[in-house]
């Protein structure tokens, strides 16, 4: 081969010439290659070797980064935007239930048909869950309603208690008196040591799920733990035993059934429903779960390489800390691997969230329906035994639903599986009517007016709940007893410091 190449080149040294500039070519830019390595390695060595501050260990104060880390740091400041909304909700404050009225009735007898927003960026994460009435309104001493685990997921504070007072400590506490010592959003020292920089898991909760499933959390590859970090938070969990621990329950696995299971397994219950009697179970945000049976995840993307998508500032690469929604950045998530227009690839998007949500708005309607239908069956006289396949139903239809809705993003991360969850949801929603009719037509109930729930108003009303009354109760406790500047992460280090 090596004699046809010599000769050809003998008879037209055109060729020759040609193979030499392009051999020097590809060796030239393989050197910039090596020298933008080089560079960069450079470089985070020169950042880490070289701070300009000293970071003590477990600060959850994201401002002590800002000078080491300070293009990580800017972009993470801009969780505070809310400028962007896709079809389907963004990062700009969402009344749920003013859209969707009928949830106000699937949480009959739960804080969620009280309050129910969409989640804005994480620097919020403090004051959402202050305000909302889901948490409450405290004594004027601080104490109480809720446990001290409703802070868990939303400040690198907890961390820093439970380090400080013990885990056993941290959550002898009720969340009210928690209300001046958790003060920092969730921020660089969630998800990084604060020596080294390396992804660090800061939740004991994960750590707990991963030995009851006999798995070791330290042998997570560097890709695992860019998704890990997120599934400190974004996962399903519950309250465990009288001090209300945050509990992962992955140990049958981490499926919808496989979860639903491992709750019949010991009879939990989140709340009994308001209307229905039904024993519920409340999903909170399953979304690493969902993930997990998603393409993506399957072909070994991590949740930053969508939600994080990579910067280039100069010599440097690094993550985007504005953590939200791919769709604002299209042209660094998903154009990154996916050739079509930002245009097609946001229709495709919307396509399949159009698609979930048309099976989504008739299970709710369903539902709901069925819950009211119970309630009419309990005021004429059924009885446990009578009800009992109804409320079976009703929590396994319930359950499948809130699995599904309560994920962020869930129906574009896994389709086919939300899709079959809320299928399956849909089936037992139907199951329940007709379970609770034969009720029914046993008490000789023939005609049935359901009220009007047309609007979260209208919803509440019936109810029972007085939300303006409740609202002013958490304004007032707010404006008293919490620490005024503290929206603000500029205050952040003045409010610990005069702590």
């Amino acid at each position: 081969m090596f004699n046809r190449i010599a000769e050809a080149i003998r008879k037209r040294p055109i060729i020759g010439w040609a193979i030499f500039f392009v051999t020097l070519v590809g060796v030239f830019l393989l050197g910039l290659l090596a020298a933008s390595i080089t560079e960069r390695r450079a470089e985070i060595a020169t950042i880490v070797a070289n701070r300009i501050d000293e970071i003590e260990p477990m600060d959850p104060r994201s401002e002590n980064y800002k000078n080491n880390f300070r293009r990580e740091y800017n972009t993470w400041r801009k969780t505070q935007e809310m400028d962007f909304r896709s079809k389907h909700n963004g990062n700009q404050v969402t009344d749920v239930l003013a859209e969707r009225p009928e949830m106000v009735i699937l949480w009959a007898g739960y804080a969620f048909a009280k309050d129910y927003n969409a989640p804005r960026g994480h620097m919020y994460a403090i004051i959402d869950n202050r305000n909302t009435l889901r948490t409450g309104t405290p004594t004027k001493e601080g104490d109480g309603p809720q446990p001290a685990a409703c802070w868990v997921c939303k400040s690198p504070d907890v961390p820093r208690v439970m380090h400080e007072q013990g885990i056993e400590g941290f959550y002898s506490h009720k969340w009210g008196d928690l209300g001046t010592e958790i003060v920092n959003p969730v921020g660089c020292a969630t998800c990084h040591d604060s020596e080294t920089m390396n992804l660090n898991i800061s939740q004991p909760a994960l750590i707990e799920a991963y030995q009851a499933m006999g798995k070791d959390i330290e042998k997570a590859t560097p890709q695992e733990m860019r998704s890990l970090v997120c599934a400190q938070c974004h996962v399903e969990y519950y309250f465990a035993g009288d001090q209300k621990v945050v509990t992962f329950p992955w140990k049958e696995g981490m499926s919808v059934e496989e979860i639903e299971a491992y709750y019949d397994a010991f009879e939990f219950t989140d709340w009994v429903h308001g209307l229905s009697k039904a024993p519920m179970l409340k999903a909170q945000h399953p979304d690493y779960e969902v993930f997990l049976l998603g393409t993506h995840s399957q072909r070994g993307v991590s949740c930053a390489d969508c939600h994080m998508p990579y910067n280039s500032e100069g010599g440097i690469k690094y993550s985007d800390h504005q953590i939200m929604s791919p769709l604002k950045k299209v042209d660094k998530t998903c154009q990154v691997c996916h050739r079509d227009s930002e245009e097609k690839l946001i229709n495709y998007v919307y396509e399949i969230q159009d698609k979930a949500n048309e099976i989504r708005n008739r299970v709710e309607v369903e539902l709901s329906k069925a819950h009211l239908l119970a309630k009419v069956a309990w005021d004429n006289g059924a009885s446990e035994q009578e009800m009992e396949k109804t409320l079976q139903l009703l929590r396994q239809s319930q359950w499948r639903w809130d699995f599904a809705v309560a994920t962020h993003g869930g129906s574009f991360h896994a389709p086919i599986e939300i899709q079959r969850i809320l299928a399956h949801s849909l089936d037992r929603a139907m199951q329940a009517q007709l379970e609770v009719q034969r009720v029914l037509f046993a008490h000789h109930v023939t005609d049935v007016t359901l009220p009007d729930i047309s609007t979260k108003e209208k919803a509440q009303r019936f109810l029972g709940l007085d939300i303006p009354k409740e609202r002013k109760a958490k304004d007032d406790w707010i404006n008293t007893v919490v620490p005024q500047g503290i929206e603000d992460a500029k205050q952040h280090d003045k409010i610990i410091a005069e702590r």
